[in-house]
């Protein structure tokens, strides 16, 4: 009998689709944390994160108005990996802690957590199974360009920052191909069925 709750890690590089991914999964019944909504929320909401990013970056990092001043965070640390693992350390304790506490919330058998830096974030530790939404470079290049208004040169910068297409998938427990030669739907019912009969 399965033992709730069973936690599936969704990842994926850019333009890979992890949202559409999690978007089935909700629609078949499953709850999905989402770390990029969630970190956005307790860098507003959460004291220590407040004070700890205060203290890292300056007064300036929240506005007048107290909201986090995401463009003065972007430059902060654009261009330094040093920068990007301090502000990760101040964070991923935070969200990993809150996703631990929503999936008790949830009271369902069955959860997922979407994250673009699962393995990056040690997160792929807190999960029972790591699903890769992978789809080729040239797919996930110009659904990005699409999606965020973005020019080619920006994608593939921030593409040479995330893990390898061969990295995600040394690691990760199955394999989501979302391209136009298999289908999604059936994919991801397959592998909640998998789930189910464990």
């Amino acid at each position: 009998m399965l033992r709730p709750p069973y936690k599936i890690g969704i990842t994926g590089g850019i333009g890979s689709g992890k949202s559409v991914v999690s978007r089935l999964l909700r629609l078949m019944g499953v709850p999905v944390y989402d770390c990029d909504s969630m970190a956005k929320r307790l860098m507003h909401e959460n004291g220590s994160i407040r004070e700890a990013l205060i203290s890292t970056v300056g007064d300036n990092v929240y506005d007048a108005t107290g909201q986090l001043d995401r463009a003065y965070l972007a430059s902060y640390i654009f261009g330094d990996a040093n920068r990007v693992a301090a502000i990760n350390r101040i964070v991923h304790p935070v969200v990993r802690a809150d996703f631990k506490q929503w999936v008790w919330h949830t009271g369902k058998a069955i959860v997922a957590i979407e994250s673009a830096i699962l393995f990056e974030a040690n997160m792929d530790g807190d999960v029972d199974t790591v699903w890769l939404v992978h789809a080729p470079e040239e797919i996930r290049l110009q659904r990005a360009m699409y999606r965020d208004a973005s020019d080619e040169k920006a994608v593939r910068n921030r593409m040479k920052n995330q893990l390898s297409e061969q990295e995600y998938m040394d690691r990760a427990d199955h394999i989501v191909y979302n391209d136009s030669n298999h289908s999604l739907i059936k994919q991801v019912k397959d592998l909640l069925h998998t789930i189910s009969i464990e």
